[in-house]
């Protein structure tokens, strides 16, 4: 728990920080987009600005002109009206033109040289429209004549198209850099949402996830607390198993191996009658034997003899089997275990092909349902164990009908992994359910060979692994061995 709290404070600093910057650089995008735009409106007002000026401007010199040239010819100070007031407009306009003009670097000349122009235009229209008052019409008129006026006004004209043109140029190029800025500024936007909300998912998803380990592991916790009685007493319940099992152990091993041991004692009590008689017939001396002494010693020789011998080799054969059995226990239940990453799947797979032969001599199979992950185990004990329960359900198969087996593997609580390994052989009456698990003990018909160490051996085998198996059987009808083991392998104090 302090790694995965230390991932989580580190994991948490990241997004912070990746949120702080993400946010750093919306905000300063942000205001330099603003500023942007800003600068864009203030041309654009500018742009409108000098374009107004341009259009009214002209208008008034359009005025003047045209109120200049109807006082010329009528000599009617009622056609100055117009004249009189676009006259005082056009100094402002200029000035406020030249002024905004500044934005447009492209219109400095254009701007001085209308200047110029108008400053020209004023003069001779102020200098025709004096003659007039002075009373001579006619020089006014020759003036206009020059066309020298109607020059300047087409200069005029065309400067203030080239302003208009400007203007509108400048206006559109203004408009699209707003309308970009504008773009800019929503997509800026938009990722620096996208960002900060991928940040607070990711904060929120890591927070859940981090209360949902927590949650867990408060859950174990208890759970562990509250099986620990359980399991303090199944702790005691397998060491008062294990106590048992030691003294039911030293019963059979003593009974056992008494019974040749007994054999022996008496006939070697016979072999020493015997001996007495044939030492009779061989060391008599000279002294004569009846008959029936000759007989005897015979008879001892020949049948007495050869009987407590083979007899007394036949016991030691037994016990020498016995001591192997117990020795070959022993030393599996002393062996190193070697956990490793088992497929249970496979391991049972190659161990039922090794009898797959034999079950199709009867025209039978092999069924496997095998839904568990991989445990870490000791793969050799696995091996000898469900080596042993296939042997022993194809050996004690029922003579009438094919052999059928079905293995199957879950998980269960606890961490722990069931295996059941059933066939359809000669089953096990309900009184030897236990006994066939004691050492030289078998049940049912004895016409097959062995000592009975088999289910035995599995049974110390599983035990050292930290399981234990356990059979259901009906006689004639079949029986099913339920093996269950942890799916890590325990320190677990092993039992011979």
């Amino acid at each position: 728990m302090p790694t995965a709290n230390k991932n989580f404070i580190g994991a948490t600093a990241a997004l912070l920080l990746i949120g702080l910057a993400a946010l750093t650089i919306i905000v300063s995008m942000s205001i330099w987009l603003v500023e942007l735009n800003e600068e864009e409106f203030d041309r654009v007002l500018a742009v409108r600005v000098v374009r107004a000026n341009a259009v009214d401007l002209r208008a008034a010199l359009q005025d003047i002109e045209t109120s200049q040239r109807g006082f010329l010819l009528t000599a009617s100070e009622n056609y100055l009206t117009p004249y009189t007031q676009s006259r005082d407009d056009i100094a402002p306009l200029y000035t406020s033109l030249v002024q905004h003009a500044r934005t447009l670097p492209n219109l400095t000349g254009p701007v001085a040289r209308l200047g110029e122009i108008i400053d020209d235009k004023l003069v001779e229209l102020d200098g025709t429209i004096q003659l007039v008052r002075d009373g001579q019409q006619q020089a006014a008129i020759e003036i206009l004549q020059t066309d020298r006026g109607k020059e300047l006004m087409d200069e005029a004209r065309a400067i203030f198209a080239s302003i208009v043109q400007t203007t509108d140029a400048a206006y559109v190029e203004a408009a699209g850099n707003q309308r970009s800025s504008v773009d800019w500024l929503r997509w800026t936007t938009f990722a620096g949402a996208f960002i900060i909300a991928l940040v607070v998912g990711s904060a929120v998803w890591m927070a859940l996830r981090y209360t949902r380990e927590l949650l867990n592991a408060r859950r174990e916790v208890e759970a562990l607390n509250a099986g620990l009685e359980a399991r303090i007493d199944e702790r005691t319940q397998d060491l008062v198993r294990a106590n048992e099992e030691v003294q039911r152990f030293a019963y059979i091993v003593t009974h056992d191996l008494r019974a040749p041991l007994v054999n022996i004692m008496g006939f070697t009590s016979e072999l020493d009658t015997t001996m007495e008689t044939i030492q009779t017939y061989v060391l008599a001396d000279g002294d004569p034997l009846s008959e029936q002494e000759i007989k005897e010693a015979r008879l001892a020789a020949s049948e007495d003899l050869p009987e407590a011998i083979g007899f007394i080799r036949s016991s030691t054969r037994k016990m020498d089997a016995l001591i192997n059995a117990i020795l070959k226990i022993s030393r599996d239940g002393r062996r190193p275990l070697k956990p490793e990453r088992i497929n249970l799947g496979e391991l049972i797979e190659a161990n039922a092909n090794t009898v797959q032969h034999q079950v199709a001599d009867t025209d039978g199979r092999i069924n496997l349902d095998i839904k568990t992950p991989p445990i870490v185990s000791d793969r050799l004990s696995l091996e000898q164990i469900f080596g042993n329960l296939l042997d022993n359900a194809v050996k004690y198969r029922a003579p009438d009908r094919p052999v059928e087996i079905d293995i199957s593997a879950h998980r269960g609580p606890n961490r722990r992994i069931i295996i059941d390994v059933k066939d359809n052989g000669r089953g096990i009456a309900a009184q030897d359910h236990q006994r066939v698990f004691d050492l030289f003990r078998r049940a049912g018909t004895q016409d097959q060979a062995g000592e009975g160490i088999g289910l035995a051996h599995v049974r110390t085998l599983v035990r050292n692994l930290g399981g234990d198996i356990t059979l259901e059987s009906e006689f004639g009808q079949g029986t099913t061995f339920r093996v269950t083991l942890p799916e890590q392998l325990p320190n677990v104090d092993r039992s011979n």
